[in-house]
Order: structure tokens, then sequence, then C-alpha cells
């Protein structure tokens, strides 16, 4: 069983500048989203007390792409997350959070596998090929930015059955629906 990748570890100095350990060079709050964007997960630290940063320095890239307007949280989470701080729902986000973006990257890889599923009866057709790559290239690019996606399918063996793509669309209604319920409760 393979080890997972250990965290890049990015150092704080007292001068507030990041270090990057792997490269030995200094890097930048848009390094860090570009690591964090290409799937790498980091670490920063301050130097002098060893205090783990990162939750710090993750929050600090998100309000900088906001206030840019790479607007992606609606003011109304913004509003629950605020509200969530005073009340005993501070307990129940992170989990509720954490499910919630597993179910959209399983709901994405369901999505894209129904791309490849689709191929053997069309797989005749002239130029059916070429529009599935495009159409696959595009739904990675898409969902590409968007954080643990990474745009990347797991590889179908031909053991697997093909998946129709409607039965694809109906479980990402049903999951969407399951988590419109969970959040009309809390």
């Amino acid at each position: 069983m393979a080890e997972p990748a250990k965290p890049l570890l990015i150092k704080r100095y007292a001068s507030r500048r990041l270090y990057n350990t792997e490269t030995s060079d200094y890097v930048t709050l848009e390094d860090i989203a570009g690591f964090v964007r290409a799937g790498r997960d980091v670490q920063i630290v301050d130097l002098k007390t060893g205090d783990d940063l990162t939750r710090q320095y993750l929050l600090q890239i998100v309000a900088e792409h906001e206030s840019k307007g790479d607007s992606v949280l609606p003011t109304n989470v913004l509003t629950d997350l605020v509200r969530s701080y005073a009340t005993n729902m501070q307990s129940v986000m992170p989990q509720f959070l954490a499910a919630s973006f597993d179910m959209l990257r399983d709901g994405q890889s369901k999505m894209l596998e129904g791309f490849a599923g689709i191929a053997p009866p069309m797989a005749g057709m002239p130029g059916f090929e070429a529009m599935r790559k495009q159409q696959e290239a595009f739904m990675k690019t898409m969902l590409a930015g968007m954080p643990g996606w990474g745009g990347t399918t797991p590889a179908r063996t031909d053991a697997e059955p093909a998946k129709e793509a409607p039965e694809d669309l109906a479980e990402i209604k049903r999951q969407l629906a399951e988590l419109q319920q969970k959040l009309s409760k809390l």
C-alpha cells in the first residue's frame, strides 16, 4: 500500500516571508494557491514557534480571491458560516462541509465516467472519439480549479461495466436533493 505524500512544508520567517523547503526559495500566497490547485497538500509553520499556520493562510487565499471578484462563496453561505461560530453548529459544520465536498468530488468522477461509459455504442461514429475527448477536457478544465478535484477521473478497466449517463445524472440529482435537505434542516 502506497504511503500518502507528505505535505509541502512552507516555513514562515519572522519577516513574514514564506520559504518553500523543497525548492529552497521564497514563495507568495499565489504560489501556495497554485500548489493547492495542483492537488498538493501544504503545511505552513512558523519557524520560531512551530505553530501550524496553514488554516490562517488558506483562509487568507480564499479572502483575497473573493475580494478580487473571483466569488465562489455566496453571501448567504458566508453569513451562515459566521453565524455557525456563535452557535452549537460550530461542532457540526466541519464534518458537514467535508461531506459536501466529498459528495461533489464523487459526483464529478461519476459524471466524467459517464462520458467514457457512452463510448461503446457510439464509438463507430466518425469523429466521436475527438468529441468525447473534447467533452472530457472541457469538464476537467471547468472543475480543475475546485479544491481537491484536480480534474482527473479514475481509470475504467474493461472488466467494469459501462455506466449509462442518465443513471449518473439521476444519482447526481439524488445527491444534490439530499444535500439541499441537509442544508434546509440546518
